[in-house]
């Protein structure tokens, strides 16, 4: 491209914007810059973008921010039913696109962004932050190297409680905790074994509180993988705070506690054959730093990222066939998947841990 950094729009202004995304800038300074944000609460517009010195916009003003030549790429950060309008709409104006997960409400979309973007020369990727992290990638070499010997289990719950009014349970907006915490498992689960899946069976239930009227309160759901392997998980937000997950190998064992988060330390126990337990601790670090800085390098370079549109759209044709179980009640074979590459450890940033300042018109997912 001929210039020394990309210049983003961070498109929401939401909690994980304000609490992860923005802030990340400060890390992501070698070829990133934040150029603007686009918000479509006022308060939001003038305060967030007071804060970060750049033009704040309107939705309706989206298609303009996009022809000024004033921005290289979009970070969307919307609510998963808006990813694909927002995204077909930059490739449009051949901008990049780095979207938050999951890449879209259903794998046909997905299908449709990756084509579109493909037939505009711009670069798709998917924010997935633990491509980028030291214990999650430390775990993938681990178990390539035989560490545990061969992986034949997986397995992981990831709950947390979720307030009335989140957007994570609106059903028009697709959110569902399979959606918004189920695809951390289901990544994981692939990231780890190295592999996609043949089959899944699945289960959603409720308890009956009114605030889960669209979306199921927790899935359980069972991947069946190539070479005898196995992956079962539940999500669900209704529950305690609980992000781990262990890979069961034929001669050890690895567990990770709070594997999926982006705040606090993540630890990981290796077992090994005889018995004996290591554990190592991995300190917080800014996870979102790490992607945007990738991502511009792609950008800037000419490379195809790693999670890019079709790494998104395997979460998404497993999530649509996790839904058709829960409803149906019968397993369902997946089609062949699209082989790509997978994260390894030549992925791995470490940047400082950032601290958000306080939200505007936002809140936790947790309240």
């Amino acid at each position: 491209m001929g210039q020394k950094n990309v210049r983003y729009a961070v498109v929401g202004t939401g909690w994980f914007a304000q609490e992860a995304i923005l802030p990340a800038f400060r890390n992501a300074t070698e070829y990133s810059k934040l150029a603007a944000i686009v918000s479509g609460d006022p308060v939001k517009r003038n305060e967030v973008g007071e804060r970060y010195g750049v033009p704040a916009y309107g939705y309706e003003q989206y298609d303009d921010l996009l022809e000024s030549g004033s921005v290289d790429a979009v970070y969307i950060a919307l609510p998963n039913a808006m990813h694909k309008e927002y995204t077909l709409r930059a490739a449009k104006h051949k901008i990049h696109v780095l979207t938050e997960k999951p890449m879209a409400a259903t794998a046909a979309e997905c299908r449709e962004m990756v084509t579109t973007c493909n037939d505009a020369g711009v670069k798709l990727m998917v924010a997935y932050r633990l491509h980028f992290e030291s214990g999650n990638l430390t775990a993938i070499d681990h178990i390539k190297n035989g560490k545990i010997g061969e992986p034949r289990l997986f397995s992981s719950v990831f709950t947390q409680e979720i307030q009335e009014g989140n957007t994570r349970l609106d059903a028009g907006l697709a959110g569902s905790p399979l959606m918004d915490i189920g695809i951390y498992c289901i990544n994981a689960a692939r990231y780890l074994f190295q592999d996609d899946p043949l089959e899944v069976t699945a289960f959603a239930a409720s308890s009956g509180e009114a605030k889960f009227r669209e979306v199921p309160e927790m899935v359980t759901a069972v991947l069946r993988f190539p070479k005898a392997r196995l992956a079962s998980f539940t999500c669900g937000f209704g529950e305690a705070r609980v992000s781990e997950y262990r890979v069961v190998g034929t001669t050890g064992d690895l567990r990770m506690q709070t594997g999926y988060t982006f705040r606090g330390a993540i630890q990981m126990h290796l077992t090994d054959e005889k018995g004996e337990t290591r554990t190592t601790e991995f300190g917080e670090r800014d996870q979102v730093g790490p992607e945007i800085e990738y991502f511009s390098e792609c950008v800037l370079r000419n490379r195809e990222p790693e999670p890019n549109g079709l790494e998104g759209l395997a979460d998404l044709i497993i999530i649509d066939a996790i839904n058709e179980a829960c409803a149906t009640g019968r397993s369902v074979q997946l089609p062949p998947f699209t082989q790509k590459p997978r994260p390894s450890l030549a992925q791995e940033y470490k940047m400082p841990k950032v601290s958000a300042p306080g939200l505007v018109n936002a809140a936790s997912p947790g309240g």
